[in-house]
């Protein structure tokens, strides 16, 4: 089947699952996409919490964590590949001496077309135990991934619908509020959409 009506590029776009998408790790689901190009995508999960807080996170590694904004926020389940790494999903900090563009962490993904950067490295997680980092974080345990051409035979089969990210949706919308949410973004209500309905 072909799939040349697929945008070729969705970075920084929501994944949004359709009913008829019955995989258990992503029913209901909403899905940043940080990386999309021909040789496949990765995302992260942002509507499934897990049951640990960044709190009991970083006693788990050992650090102190020093920004009480952030103490009860949760862990989040970002996908069903490495669950035991850790991907955090962050405002960009840039490095000041000297001053330049490089990310101020070690392992560091700028997602481009959108104001997000996405770290692997601890170093993000010992800036946020010493007061500092980034603002808005979303820390999640592993990632989704597809391989080249997997998320546009998934597209082509009405698994998922798209729409350019909206940060508030990330950042300021109640967890379980944000698959409702991504879905009005394109106009949509969950009630209005079919198992076989079509790719909007």
């Amino acid at each position: 089947m072909s799939t040349d009506f697929a945008p070729t590029n969705l970075t920084h776009h929501f994944l949004i699952a359709m009913p008829g998408l019955d995989d258990p790790a992503f029913a209901r689901s909403v899905v940043y996409l940080c990386e999309h190009s021909e040789r496949g995508a990765l995302g992260l999960l942002i509507n499934k919490p897990t049951d640990l807080y960044l709190q009991g996170l970083f006693d788990k590694i050992d650090l102190d964590l020093q920004r009480p904004d952030l103490a009860q926020a949760p862990v989040f389940l970002g996908g069903p590949v490495n669950t035991d790494r850790g991907f955090v999903l962050h405002d960009p900090m840039r490095q000041t001496d000297p001053p330049n563009t490089e990310s101020a962490y070690a392992s560091t993904l700028h997602i481009a077309a959108g104001p997000l950067d996405m770290t692997t490295s601890r170093d993000v997680l010992e800036a946020l135990s010493n007061g500092a980092g980034p603002r808005r974080v979303l820390v999640a345990l592993g990632y989704s991934a597809w391989a080249e051409g997997q998320l546009e035979s998934e597209l082509a089969q009405n698994s998922w619908l798209t729409v350019e990210a909206d940060l508030s949706v990330i950042f300021d919308t109640p967890i379980e509020q944000r698959y409702d949410q991504a879905l009005r973004l394109l106009g949509l209500e969950a009630w209005q959409l079919a198992p076989t309905a079509g790719h909007a």
